[in-house]
């Protein structure tokens, strides 16, 4: 296991890389579609999977981009998720109230200003009960206790 132990989440995005900038793709000024994920070393308990997208410059603290979960545990996640409340090509997975509404929605900061974005990956041993009007409050609430591992990675855009 290369060092790590088994509460350790190592996971790759595509086309991204811990402090460097946002693929044009992945962002409000280009396609805006959702980069896909690659996870090592996903616990064996693991059901489902939650991912969130947070702007840390945005002047409402972490705001919230994007978030979905109940994805079923999987080593990838596929890139371009689909718009709606719930995702039939990822087992019924849950896009929550975000920015985004019920979808992926990159960065697109004001022109010219850098913002600070973070990637945050939950392997959690549930499927949660919360129905797509749910945000991040209410997901933090509710995987509670059911955070198996957890992996952040962080990028920017301007």
């Amino acid at each position: 296991m290369d060092g790590q132990d088994e509460k350790t989440l190592v996971f790759r995005i595509s086309g991204l890389r811990e402090g460097k900038p946002f693929p044009i793709a992945h962002t409000g000024r280009g396609e805006d579609i959702s980069p896909g994920f690659i996870l090592e070393n996903l616990s064996l308990e693991a059901q489902t999977l939650a991912i969130v997208l947070e702007d840390l410059s945005h002047p409402i603290r972490n705001f919230t981009h994007w978030i979905i979960w109940n994805i079923p545990a999987m080593d990838t996640v596929p890139h371009a998720i689909p718009a709606g409340k719930r995702v039939p090509q990822l087992g019924g997975a849950v896009q929550g109230r975000a920015y985004g509404f019920h979808r992926y929605a990159g960065p697109k900061p004001p022109k010219g200003k850098r913002h600070d974005y973070r990637f945050t990956v939950c392997v959690l041993d549930t499927e949660l009960r919360l129905g797509p009007g749910a945000g991040k409050r209410a997901f933090l609430r509710a995987a509670e206790g059911h955070i198996l591992q957890q992996g952040s990675m962080c990028s920017y855009f301007q």
